[in-house]
């Protein structure tokens, strides 16, 4: 048994299969998932989990050189959940982010049902 980090076991093989640049989308309930790309779904009932707390997950386990998402966030509560967390932020057009989504190579989908509470994150190294 592990005694901590991500315990969803899905989640955690996925998350170790993961290189440098790699891009993972981390989504709410409502984003598009493209075709072809590897899912985690999360979501079990609108705003469970919430997208702050996967995000914090993730950051608790995982090297993050990058985070990319929507103008839209900047004043929605995603903005300030995202830039709370990372100091440099690209912002995109949401059409632009559902198109970086389809090159993901991982897809987690929350319960998130707050607007625009997206980003592709991008796997960094830790040296």
């Amino acid at each position: 048994m592990k005694r901590r980090g991500i315990l969803n076991a899905e989640l955690a093989g996925a998350l170790a299969r993961l290189g440098h640049t790699d891009v993972i989308l981390l989504a709410d309930c409502g984003m598009p998932i493209p075709p072809g790309v590897p899912v985690v779904d999360l979501a079990l009932v609108h705003g469970i989990p919430r997208f702050e707390q996967v995000l914090d997950a993730l950051l608790d386990e995982m090297v993050f050189q990058g985070c990319v998402a929507a103008k839209e966030a900047k004043t929605a509560p995603a903005g300030a959940w995202l830039s709370d967390r990372f100091t440099d932020i690209e912002y995109i057009s949401h059409a632009e982010l559902k198109a970086i989504s389809a090159s993901a190579k991982l897809f987690i989908r929350t319960g998130e049902a707050t607007p625009f509470a997206n980003a592709a994150l991008v796997c960094g190294v830790s040296f």
